[in-house]
């Protein structure tokens, strides 16, 4: 017999009753009924009862067995009375009559139960995170992505994609985050970068001839942590191809998506049709780059209906240039109380508040009720109704001003909104691509004018665009939003190098810089460079929507705290006197 099992934990059945068997796991659950103990053994694949009274030679060790020992166990198979099978487990017909016992690796008292579904802090959870990751549902989501990971690998190689690795060390890039810099020890003061993502390589790997390329590549940035985003480090499918559309790119990817949700999004329906958005009208009618389609609710600009009216604030507010008013419709919304509550939500966000209009039976037929119907007065709240569809149980949320000072608030009021009135569904995956992003923004107090999106895009209408207003320029650029999560982001891209050198100095930067900074590539697009694009689908997220989690920690194998800090292999760390002397570091004290 092997040395610690001969079956798995999930493997008997009725069909082994009457055999000697010998498996390992850990102690998951003891009872004692009576003078009989009963053991609930666990391993990776499953769980099978053991049992031990006073007639085994082993009881007394089995005594002194406690929660999460690793434990190795022979015993005989035996049929549970027909009363005492659990049809939830694969094993539940069977139990282990344990006949001798070796402690593999005893436990000491623990910091947190694997069994049970008891809530601890996450600093406990990450600082123990080997027994956080015993507990159940920490096994199936960890299961899930190394599942979901094969089938991206299946996919992409079905479709005459070749996997190809990329550098780790190498040089910074500008990604829109900051580098992780790695100091040479053989070139003193010089440092090298861990890539944000493996742009510049990929794009080089279509230059040198090769069709396709995808990666599961890891990926490092210095960021600020989030719940849907690792402070650190993070995985995404990374692609690339020659001699394509922005719309062969989506052509390719959509079935690779759509297929990895439909077979491990239990049940939930993914829907087949993918509309494409400009990134205009997504902040317009969704206050967001990457909408929660499952919302219906669509926002509408109503700037006519209060120019001249008799509601002051708005009023005024529309006679200053770029300034608008939009509306958020919300269907079944139509109570003073929940109105009030919107408010209420709108004052916490740092808005000082948020107009309203409720439509209601009154003695006359349908009227409009609140403030603002008071103020406007019945013709425009009719034309308002009329625009935005309502009717009586409906209400109207109002927020105006120039767009950048309240669009991200509406945005979440709109959020609000569709799930407290049960509008969102939560049973599918809704995905959009937005496009036509602009390539520029301008900083709001200097007017600096720089990049807004990836650097390496090409622009719509190539170098023609770029002589006109830099902030009217768009670029083929595009964003994969699910459920109000972007899962991809990607582009065609510039591989002509004079349009590159133009499109950087409208953003400040000149040719010698750019040739500095990204010479490897504008050196490679002078010999041949194909027309290219892509895009990158990140791993953690998509398996965190899969597990129907919001925090991307709990799909993380080892992932950091909030402070980037990982607890569990005390890092950062100091570095110690000879690794600084080695790199010619010094370490300055903190200021007070």
């Amino acid at each position: 017999m092997h040395a610690f099992r001969s079956h798995t934990c999930a493997d008997l059945t009725k069909a082994d009753v009457g055999q000697t068997v010998r498996l390992s796991g850990w102690v998951h659950r003891i009872r004692d009924h009576g003078g009989v103990l009963f053991i609930d053994l666990r391993d990776h694949y499953g769980v099978t009862q053991l049992l031990c009274d006073p007639d085994s030679p082993v009881f007394s060790d089995v005594e002194k067995a406690r929660s999460e020992w690793c434990i190795r166990i022979d015993g005989e198979v035996k049929a549970r009375d027909a009363s005492l099978v659990n049809p939830k487990l694969p094993t539940g017909e069977i139990e282990v009559f344990i006949r001798d016992l070796e402690v593999l690796g005893a436990a000491e008292e623990l910091p947190l139960i694997v069994f049970g579904d008891q809530e601890y802090p996450e600093e406990t959870r990450l600082r123990y995170r080997f027994l956080d990751l015993r507990r159940e549902a920490m096994q199936r989501n960890m299961t899930l992505r190394s599942d979901v990971v094969s089938s991206i690998r299946k996919r992409m190689w079905a479709q005459d994609f070749r996997e190809y690795q990329t550098p780790i060390i190498t040089a910074s890039s500008p990604e829109g985050a900051r580098d992780f810099l790695v100091p040479s020890r053989l070139h003193p003061g010089k440092f090298y970068a861990l890539p944000q993502a493996p742009q510049q390589f990929k794009q080089l790997i279509m230059v040198s001839g090769f069709d396709k390329y995808f990666q599961i590549a890891p990926c490092f940035r210095d960021e600020d942590p989030r719940a849907d985003r690792s402070p650190t480090d993070f995985y995404q499918l990374d692609m690339e191809m020659s001699f394509v559309s922005q719309q062969d790119v989506f052509d390719t990817i959509q079935p690779v998506m759509q297929g990895v949700f439909e077979e491990f999004g239990g049940g939930r329906t993914v829907d087949a049709e993918w509309p494409q958005i400009s990134y205009r009208d997504a902040a317009l009618w969704y206050g967001t780059d990457k909408p929660d389609l499952r919302n219906p609710i669509k926002m509408q600009i109503v700037s006519d209906h209060f120019r001249g009216s008799g509601f002051a604030i708005f009023a005024k507010l529309l006679e200053q240039e770029g300034t608008e008013i939009r509306a958020i419709p919300a269907p079944k919304g139509g109570s003073r109380k929940f109105c009030d509550r919107m408010n209420a939500f709108a004052q916490k966000e740092g808005l000082p508040g948020m107009g309203y209009i409720f439509w209601r039976d009154g003695e006359n037929g349908m009227e409009a009720a609140g403030p603002l119907a008071k103020n406007i007065g019945p013709e425009r709240t009719e034309a308002i109704r009329q625009q935005l569809d309502l009717g009586v149980g409906d209400a109207a949320f109002f927020l105006g001003g120039k767009p950048a000072s309240f669009e991200s608030v509406a945005g979440r009021a709109r959020v609000v909104i569709g799930n407290e009135l049960g509008l969102t569904e939560t049973d599918r995956f809704a995905f959009a691509w937005i496009v036509d992003f602009p390539m520029y923004e301008a900083d709001e107090e200097t007017g600096k004018v720089d990049f807004s999106h990836n650097p390496f895009s090409m622009p719509q209408g190539g170098m023609d665009a770029l002589n006109d207003n830099p902030l009217d320029v768009l670029g083929y650029q595009y964003d994969l939003a699910c459920n109000g999560y972007e899962l991809i982001s990607g582009a065609i891209r510039n591989h002509k190098p004079e349009i590159m050198f133009k499109a950087f100095e409208l953003a400040g930067y000149g040719e010698d810089e750019v040739r500095k900074r990204f010479g490897g590539m504008v050196n490679a697009f002078r010999f041949g460079a194909p027309p290219h694009g892509g895009c990158a689908a990140g791993i953690d997220r998509m398996v965190m929507l899969l597990a129907d989690t919001a925090n991307i920690r709990e799909v993380i194998m080892f992932p950091m705290n909030q402070r980037a800090e990982d607890l569990m292999m005390n890092a950062p760390s100091d570095a110690t006197s000879d690794q600084l002397m080695e790199l010619g570091l010094r370490v300055l004290p903190k200021e007070d």
